[in-house]
C-alpha cells in the first residue's frame, strides 16, 4: 500500500476522479475566507464543461483550454490543492489572493517541507514578465517584489511588521511560499498575484475596512481574475 508522497500521476488523477484530457493545463489558487462567493463566480467564468472534483474546486473552459480554480485558506489547504494537481500533471499555477502591506526566518508551516534549504522561492521569471506586460498593455497598476508566508495571520505582531518591512519584504500573505515551493517541487510554472487588502504598516486590520476601499479591493480583484484567465489561456 503506498502513502501519499509515493503516489505518482495514475494515482493523483484517480484520487481526482479525472481523466488526462479533463486535467487543467492552468490552476488559480484564490486564498480568502468567502469560498461560497468566488466558486459561485468561477462557475460562471469557468461556464463551459464545469464539473467540481472537490467542494472547493471548480473546472472548466476558457478560450478552450482547461482551467481550474480552487478557494483556499492559508497554506495546508493551498499544498492538497497544489500538490494534487501538479502530481495529476497540471504544469501551470497562479496564487491570487491578499496580502498585507510586509522575515526570510518565518516558516508558512508547509513550504519548508518541499524545499527544506531555500528561505527564498521564486516565482517564474517568464511569467512575472508576461504579467507585467499585460498590466502596462491593460492600464492596471502594479508593484514587484516579495512577500512573506506565515501560518497565522491573527498572530501577527507590530515588532514583525517592522521586521518584515527592514527586510524588504512588500507585504505578507498565507498562501503564495506554499504555492510556489510545491509547483518547484514538481518542475512546474508558478506566479503570485495579490491584492493589498490591509496596509498593517499604517496601522490597518481587516477590521477597519472603509467604502473607498472595499471599492479600490473590488475592482482590484477584477483586474487580478483578469491576468490570471490572461496567463493560463497564453502560457503551458
Amino acid at each position: 500500500m503506498k502513502l501519499y508522497g509515493d503516489f505518482e500521476k495514475e494515482d493523483w488523477l484517480n484520487v481526482l476522479k479525472l481523466s488526462e484530457k479533463e486535467l487543467p493545463n492552468a490552476f488559480i489558487i484564490h486564498g480568502e475566507w468567502g469560498f461560497e462567493d468566488n466558486i459561485s463566480l468561477w462557475k460562471e467564468i469557468l461556464s463551459t464543461d464545469v464539473h467540481m472534483p472537490k467542494w472547493n474546486t471548480v473546472i472548466g473552459k476558457f478560450k478552450n483550454r482547461n482551467i481550474g480554480f480552487a478557494n483556499v485558506y492559508g497554506s495546508p489547504m493551498a499544498s492538497n490543492i497544489v500538490h494534487q494537481f501538479a502530481g495529476s500533471g497540471t504544469d501551470l499555477f497562479i496564487q491570487t489572493g491578499y496580502f498585507g502591506g510586509l522575515s526570510s526566518t518565518i516558516q508558512d508551516g508547509v513550504s519548508h517541507w518541499y524545499l527544506p534549504d531555500q528561505t527564498l522561492v521564486e516565482a517564474d521569471k517568464e511569467l512575472v514578465e508576461a504579467a507585467c506586460r499585460y498590466c502596462e498593455q491593460k492600464g492596471y497598476s502594479y508593484i514587484k517584489g516579495h512577500v512573506v508566508s506565515m501560518g497565522a495571520m491573527l498572530m501577527e505582531t507590530h515588532n514583525m511588521v517592522k521586521e518584515w518591512s527592514l527586510a524588504d519584504f512588500l507585504g505578507v500573505d498565507m498562501e503564495t511560499a506554499t504555492t510556489l515551493a510545491i509547483a518547484h517541487k514538481f518542475n512546474k510554472r508558478a506566479v503570485g498575484l495579490l491584492n493589498l487588502s490591509d496596509h498593517l504598516l499604517h496601522g490597518d486590520t481587516l477590521y477597519s475596512y472603509t467604502k473607498d476601499r472595499e471599492l479600490i479591493e473590488s475592482e482590484t480583484d477584477k483586474a487580478i481574475r483578469d491576468v490570471a484567465l490572461y496567463l493560463s489561456s497564453k502560457f503551458y
